[in-house]
């Protein structure tokens, strides 16, 4: 492909709107351009590397026995309130009428529409198991789109989905999946990990994220060396066993005032006490339900545990008007002593490390007071102590009690055993051997296609621009040639080259462009080809040609004769 013919507008500057480093090296490599907030166009350059991550996926689909489908992105308002979730999705699901004032929505997820294909054509347990698949757009109408094309609102996703008959034969899907992922990230080249996760709006019971190790990663990944890995929201982290209190220690609670301690921060150095002593206290609806979690000053409120634990569908924060009304405070000054004799229907859930604080300090229950030496065990009526915490520097796994060590990474897959969820729900149901009628055993296994191409350049760029891993390279190799159009003898080898390298497989980006050696050059390094070859009027005279990988700082030379067979041989061909 010579780059005269090519669509590939490259930019010296990113917008600055660009918020991460792959949305900011996508757009000024040409790959995508931004429409509006959330919403891309993919050009040339960056759907042939899309492409590629399709067809790596595509072919480990079908190694794994799953079929290929082609579902609607549109769909009826009647399939989401049979699931539970036209309500339940909240406002990310984009929703609308048509013409008869028809409901509908652009689905962010197709469980419904594949339960329902399903239901009709499957009866009885002698035709499962089943998996099928499909690539598709898909919408979620983020409130803060994002990272480029890794939370937009518009996406490219492979989701294919398994039905079977029993749990054993739904646990071997769920393991054919979870090895079919493992080697598409590989072929990928990715350096990547597989960790526990919360199932989130989708549902199920089990779930595994497949995160791209990188810096710059949105999510962070709590690892332990006996092989448990999970995701901070996700990661059980072993509870400190509790200390012997000796009564004598305990001081009486007092209240001291503190005008405009309105944060963690701003209590702790005022009462001079470090955050670890604070006992914060945040109230939440469950299921419109008021319910209070304590946790401590120095740690953040995991609400995915949270929720799991109280089996709610909807957790969320108690408007100002609640908080009041369920402590009988001004919001940031409530203190749970005393809580249980004000409110004794109110349920009180504390993380485990609140149990330990002794003489600790809490809201003092009127504004700009805090009250001092609170000790939980005396003088608040904890209904429930539970893992609660958001997974931090010194914790412990709770599978074996080493400590966890952290990495960061992004989300490019995503499996979940989903059980009957759906199929109990939407009446997806067989006949067993036993002629009883059972809903069917369900998994969903998604890949954010457009958010791998993202997270590839997270992991793997520098200074200049991408590195491409070759598995997903939009070509195989950059042949730059200085005067293309002035030289005859440049021009026909590169020529030459082009042809021989595409007949042995390789793709090559000709830049055949009448442009300055160091506009071609910062190019190649910006779009990121794995390997470079420079035909010029300089190193044609001595029947040469420069050689680059893109991860070397030099060039070195070869004989034109020998370049060819020399690249192929770099390249594995």
């Amino acid at each position: 492909m010579k780059l005269s013919n090519y669509y590939l507008p490259t930019l010296k500057e990113a917008p600055k709107d660009a918020d991460t480093l792959s949305a900011k090296l996508m757009i000024r490599a040409g790959l995508i351009r931004k429409v509006a907030s959330g919403l891309y166009e993919w050009l040339p350059l960056g759907l042939r590397v899309l492409k590629k991550v399709e067809n790596i996926v595509r072919e480990e689909m079908d190694r794994a026995d799953a079929n290929e489908v082609w579902l609607p992105v549109v769909q009826p308002k009647e399939l989401w309130e049979e699931s539970g979730r036209w309500t339940f999705y909240g406002k990310e699901l984009l929703r609308f009428t048509d013409r008869k004032e028809a409901g509908f929505c652009i689905s962010p997820t197709a469980e419904e529409a594949i339960t329902d294909l399903i239901r009709k054509d499957v009866s009885s347990y002698k035709q499962l198991p089943v998996c099928l698949y499909q690539f598709g757009t898909k919408f979620r109408d983020e409130i803060r789109p994002r990272f480029g094309v890794m939370r937009a609102r518009e996406f490219y996703m492979k989701d294919a989905y398994s039905f079977a008959a029993t749990d054993e034969s739904a646990n071997e899907w769920y393991q054919k999946m979870y090895d079919a992922y493992q080697r598409i990230f590989t072929r990928c080249g990715f350096n990547f990990k597989a960790v526990e996760a919360d199932t989130g709006s989708i549902g199920g019971n089990f779930s595994h994220e497949f995160m791209v190790l990188a810096d710059t990663g949105e999510d962070a990944i709590a690892d332990c060396t006996c092989g448990y890995a999970a995701n901070t929201e996700k990661a059980e982290i072993m509870a400190p066993a509790d200390i012997e209190i000796n009564e004598a220690d305990l001081k009486p609670m007092e209240k001291k005032a503190t005008p405009k301690a309105y944060t963690i921060e701003a209590v702790a150095e005022m009462l001079g006490v470090p955050q670890s002593q604070l006992i914060k206290l945040l109230v939440f609806t469950a299921d419109g339900k008021p319910v209070v979690a304590l946790v401590r000053g120095d740690h953040e409120l995991n609400e995915f545990k949270f929720k799991a634990l109280l089996k709610c569908n909807e957790l969320e924060k108690a408007t100002e008007e609640v908080y009041t009304q369920v402590t009988g405070s001004f919001v940031g000054f409530a203190g749970a002593q005393g809580l249980k004799e004000k409110n004794p229907n109110v349920m009180i859930y504390a993380d485990n490390y609140v149990k330990n604080i002794v003489n600790g300090v809490s809201g003092g229950n009127e504004k700009d007071v805090h009250t001092i030496n609170v000790t939980p065990r005396r003088d608040i009526k904890v209904d429930v102590y539970a893992d609660l915490k958001m997974a931090s520097a010194g914790d412990k796994c709770a599978r074996c009690g080493k400590e966890f060590s952290f990495t960061r990474g992004i989300e490019t897959g995503h499996i979940f055993k989903l059980g009957t969820k759906y199929s109990a729900a939407m009446h997806a149901t067989f006949l067993g051997e036993d002629q009883k009628e059972k809903p069917m055993i369900m998994g969903c296994y998604g890949i954010g296609i457009s958010r791998v191409v993202a997270a590839a350049i997270e992991q793997s760029h520098d200074d200049n621009g991408i590195i491409w891993p070759a598995p997903m390279t939009p070509f195989d190799v950059a042949l730059v040639a200085i005067d293309y159009d002035s030289n005859p003898e440049v021009k026909k080898h590169a020529d030459e080259i082009c042809a021989k390298l595409e007949s042995a497989g390789l793709s090559v980006l000709l830049d055949d462009r009448d442009e300055r050696p160091g506009v071609k050059f910062k190019d190649m390094d910006l779009i990121g080809l794995p390997y470079r070859l420079l035909i010029s009027s300089r190193t044609v005279k001595d029947g040469q040609c420069e050689y680059k990988k893109r991860t070397d700082k030099e060039s070195v030379r070869w004989n034109l004769a020998e370049a060819v067979e020399k690249l192929l041989s770099e390249t594995g061909k």
